[in-house]
């Protein structure tokens, strides 16, 4: 709606509010003290507002507001405020609390050292946007239940430890665009038998990228459901909140479309040797951006295999060779990006390769040549794939 002003102070009155929301709207002010008589507040929805202060003492109280919901408190969405300060321990003893997205305010702090010696109940997670510090691997083991992290655009240091398939089974969405994290990527990581999102583009990673990331079980076909089993027989039911993500060279903002999104991306980063051929068994793959690093080699000859590819950019890196035949196979290919490369030899005119007649796509790549660049090819004859090996001679040279 267009709510304006601050939250009225007796709203406390309504002693047994189970769900609160007021989201995207335009209020503002710090949150009134009387909120912590909601003793049976199940969801306490207030993110997109312009709410600010402090999370650890709002309002001058001498215990933090937040921790005095109650342990009946499973959401709970402060998002895209202008909330500041570090968090205070105790919101990580909330027993039921499942789903925390504290993304886009100015908070800071060492994650770490806001724990307490129990584990969080908490499996959906998202501290994007904010100043956190910390090591990544000393807070992975706090958090035994995550299946969605995102700690993007922070200044998370540290390096992705080998036992993460051991601490944290349920991940499937993995965001840690945008920090300090470098080393090696591990190939526990493939491991993860939910894994569907992973994004680690804008850090310091070196190394090449393991093979074994063609073993993603949960990236080998589409995704039918969103539902996980913690292994007690309980299905988690998550919230759904929401995650930044690059999508077709642009920030996009992902609700719910998220639990059936199947993206890797490892861009601006400084890996190095080939791309594996194993990842064209990742069938599931919608979108794959390995740009800005310094991988060498060839473009994956079966890299048609991922069928359901939409988004696919392999931009300023060093491969070399000819642009695979099986190329133009990606029937769903809407956003390509080829350039800068060493990349030699006649761009296939398949199917869908033709209706992408941006230059731009294959620009810096001095060996190339045919449609849609200016440079003509030597040869006469167009190279075309599969799908396009029925089509009359006419129809090729249109």
């Amino acid at each position: 709606n267009h709510f304006t002003g601050t939250v009225p102070s007796k709203i406390g009155a309504v002693s047994r509010l189970g769900h609160l929301d007021v989201s995207t709207n335009h209020l503002e002010g710090e949150l009134p003290a009387s909120i912590c008589n909601f003793t049976q507040l199940r969801y306490l929805i207030l993110s997109h507002n312009k709410f600010r202060g402090t999370i650890s003492n709002l309002n001058g109280m001498e215990s933090p507001i937040l921790c005095q919901l109650g342990n009946a408190l499973h959401v709970l969405d402060l998002s895209h405020n202008q909330l500041f300060g570090e968090l205070p321990s105790c919101i990580w003893s909330l027993r039921y609390l499942q789903f925390l997205d504290l993304s886009s305010n100015t908070l800071v702090g060492e994650v770490t050292t806001m724990m307490t010696n129990s584990m969080s109940s908490v499996s959906s997670l998202h501290l994007s946007n904010n100043n956190f510090t910390g090591s990544f691997s000393a807070m992975l083991k706090n958090f035994k239940n995550l299946t969605i992290l995102d700690l993007a655009n922070n200044k998370i240091s540290g390096t992705i430890p080998p036992w993460i398939r051991e601490t944290n089974p349920l991940l499937r969405i993995l965001i840690l665009r945008s920090n300090m994290l470098h080393g090696t990527i591990p190939w526990q990581l493939s491991q993860l038998s939910y894994l569907h999102l992973l994004d680690l583009a804008e850090n310091n990673f070196t190394g090449s990228i393991p093979n074994s990331f063609a073993n993603m079980s949960s990236m080998c076909q589409p995704i039918k459901e969103t539902y996980i089993d913690n292994g007690l027989g309980e299905i988690i039911h998550s919230y759904h909140g929401e995650v930044d993500i690059v999508w077709k060279r642009r920030d996009y903002n992902f609700q719910s479309a998220v639990d059936s999104m199947i993206a890797i991306d490892l861009s601006r980063n400084s890996l190095s040797g080939q791309i594996p051929s194993q990842l064209t068994n990742l069938r599931g793959l919608r979108s794959l951006n390995m740009s800005g690093n310094y991988l060498s080699g060839g473009i994956p000859e079966h890299i048609g295999n991922l069928t359901l590819l939409e988004c696919l950019d392999l931009s300023w890196n060093r491969l070399e060779g000819s642009i695979p035949l099986s190329m133009s196979d990606l029937l769903s290919l809407t956003s390509l990006n080829l350039s800068n490369n060493n990349l030699s030899g006649e761009i296939p005119r398949g199917y869908q390769l033709r209706t992408l007649d941006d230059a731009s796509i294959y620009s810096n790549n001095p060996g190339l040549c045919g449609f849609p660049l200016n440079t003509t090819c030597n040869n006469s004859i167009p190279r075309s794939s599969s799908h396009s090996a029925h089509l009359g001679v006419s129809e090729l040279y249109q």
